[in-house]
């Protein structure tokens, strides 16, 4: 299968390539280089030429308290990049995969999220997000919507790496009130192989099973990498951020990645070889 990835040298996209290549399928890796999402002519001049059997959109903005300082922005690139992206695929009848997030809900249930339940957005990185989904919706017959949430990886800037780093502070303060899904980001590659050889089109919760707080994220953090850390839960008002967080943003993702404890018990034991 000849599959096209946007948004390579991302976090993600830095996983996904390698992974799908080594599942045996061709990739054409894209970023801002060689493909902006936010002009249409390019995209539908690399998308007709290369005529790839998948799109993976990876690529967006994803710094979430930027985007409330510059909306305009996030917009351009979350909502009309992916519409960009989605009418091409549409018109070219290409399968296309959009990565959307745990933030397009407002955090007020009491009970793991479906892919049916109504999104309510609280923040504007959470809009710009569900925007692409109703693009996506609006111009492909052929799609999987896959939401993740607390992406962490190797190759970008994430909370298990910041909190390694962060060890040898006399005290370390972790918000102990808002509760998701960590989900390293290889997980979420194969979940997203999942999606395209199983599963039928729609929209699926692609993160880690279970659902802890950031402060227990962090204890099992230290716990599998063997560091004592003087670690004290706190309030989010202890840490205000431009852009309100959802207090309750778990999936239910029917299984389709592993235990989140699993996951970074080998992400720990990878990254120290």
């Amino acid at each position: 299968m000849k599959i096209l990835v946007t948004g390579a040298n991302g976090m993600l996209g830095q996983d996904l390539c390698p992974i799908l290549e080594d599942e045996g399928h061709e990739v054409i890796e894209t970023d801002i280089a060689s493909l902006d999402i936010t002009d249409y002519s390019q995209v539908e001049s690399v998308l007709s030429s290369s005529k790839p059997d998948v799109v993976i959109h990876c690529a967006a903005y994803t710094n979430v308290d930027g985007a409330e300082a510059d909306f305009e922005t996030a917009q351009k690139i979350n909502v009309t990049g992916t519409e960009n992206i989605a009418k091409v695929c549409g018109k070219e009848d290409i399968t296309l995969v959009y990565i959307s997030t745990d933030y397009v809900f407002d955090g007020t249930s009491d009970k793991p999220y479906t892919p049916k339940d109504k999104p309510n957005p609280i923040n504007n990185y959470g809009k710009t997000k569900l925007g692409g989904e109703k693009a996506v919706q609006k111009y492909c017959k052929k799609y999987y919507i896959a939401r993740t949430s607390w992406l962490y990886g190797i190759h970008g800037k994430n909370f298990v790496e910041t909190m390694l780093s962060l060890a040898d502070k006399p005290e370390l303060n972790v918000v102990d009130d808002q509760t998701g899904c960590p989900t390293w980001t290889v997980e979420l590659c194969f979940g997203l192989i999942k999606l395209i050889k199983e599963k039928p089109y729609g929209i699926y919760h692609v993160c880690g099973s279970g659902h802890t707080t950031w402060y227990d994220f962090a204890k099992k953090i230290f716990e599998y990498s063997d560091l004592k850390v003087n670690l004290k839960p706190c309030t989010t008002d202890k840490f205000p951020r431009p852009a309100r967080r959802p207090e309750y943003s778990v999936m239910a993702n029917d299984n389709i990645c592993r235990k989140w404890q699993s996951a970074l018990k080998d992400y720990l034991n990878l990254r120290n070889i």
